[in-house]
């Protein structure tokens, strides 16, 4: 039929399908919104996307947003298997109590958490040091050296300090490694009056969100990029944390929103509130103090 009428195939494939609804129309929209804030936001998963959607006015269900990525190629990039490489805790050096294993932080400057990681350059890897404040998940230090050194994590901790300026009594978590058991690293978070805390030994989980985050960072920065030499991944790591992490990144642990909105609603209602002490909770405290637990 098509070599008598002289039409091509796909001609009359095109003339056979029905014209474009306003569903059609709807969707491509959709689709639309959904390109541009995965392209601008990183490697967003559906979840995040469908709240950024939401934010910005469309009535829109996450699995019909997860349908249409997965058309569209824009899934996520996966993790990678975890190669432990930095924490060396086979030392003689002291190691504090774990204090942060039971404490959930209620405002900033309460609880701090700190890693290392390290980041393949070419053919040698270099080295990452940050300091978390773990109630709104912010970025407040970090520090970049070829060098796995003890001076790597103590120049993230000065910086941390420099521009919080926490009141005594903040509590620093950590792992076991020797640069946070050094001496100079301890007598630096107590001349702050801060109190140190580490990890039980082989236990990742009491390190959990600054752990979270190393795998973001790696997801949604590291993996994405090429970096021609360290003062390349040092300028990058800077626009990562100050202007997307710690700005505009929404978190789902903090209702979907970054860290700084998050520290300006809890900054302005605990202006109108009597200030909160961290919360501490133990095993049988519901059963040991039952009228404490309802209160």
């Amino acid at each position: 039929m098509c070599a008598l009428s002289v039409v091509s195939r796909a001609g009359y494939y095109r003339f056979c399908k029905p014209a474009p609804e306003a569903d059609d129309e709807e969707e491509s929209k959709l689709r639309d919104a959904i390109q541009r804030t995965a392209i601008e936001s990183r490697q967003y998963g559906y979840r995040r996307v469908t709240r950024a959607l939401r934010d910005q006015g469309w009535k829109v269900n996450h699995k019909r947003v997860a349908r249409l990525m997965r058309e569209d190629g824009l899934l996520a990039i996966r993790k990678r298997r975890f190669v432990p490489q930095t924490t060396d805790s086979g030392h003689d050096l002291e190691v504090a109590v774990n204090v942060a294993r039971q404490l959930t932080a209620t405002a900033i400057n309460q609880l701090w958490v700190a890693d290392i990681t390290y980041v393949r350059l070419g053919r040698v890897d270099v080295f990452l040091a940050v300091v978390m404040d773990a109630f709104s998940r912010k970025i407040v230090g970090w520090n970049l050296a070829p060098k796995l050194t003890t001076e790597l994590a103590l120049t993230a901790l000065r910086n941390a300090i420099d521009s919080r300026k926490p009141a005594a009594g903040l509590i620093h978590h950590s792992d076991r490694g020797v640069q946070y058991a050094s001496v100079a690293y301890v007598d630096t978070l107590l001349q702050h009056g801060i109190i140190p805390s580490m990890s039980r030994p082989g236990n990742p989980y009491d390190n959990a969100k600054c752990e979270r985050f190393i795998k973001t960072l790696k997801q949604e920065e590291i993996r994405c990029s090429e970096y021609r030499d360290i003062e390349d991944l040092r300028a990058n790591l800077g626009v990562f944390f100050d202007r997307y992490y710690n700005a505009t990144r929404l978190h789902s642990a903090l209702g979907y929103k970054s860290p700084d909105e998050f520290e300006r609603q809890a900054g302005s209602v605990a202006s109108a509130e009597i200030p909160q002490a961290p919360k501490m909770s133990f095993s049988r405290h519901e059963e040991i103090y039952p009228s404490d637990v309802r209160s």
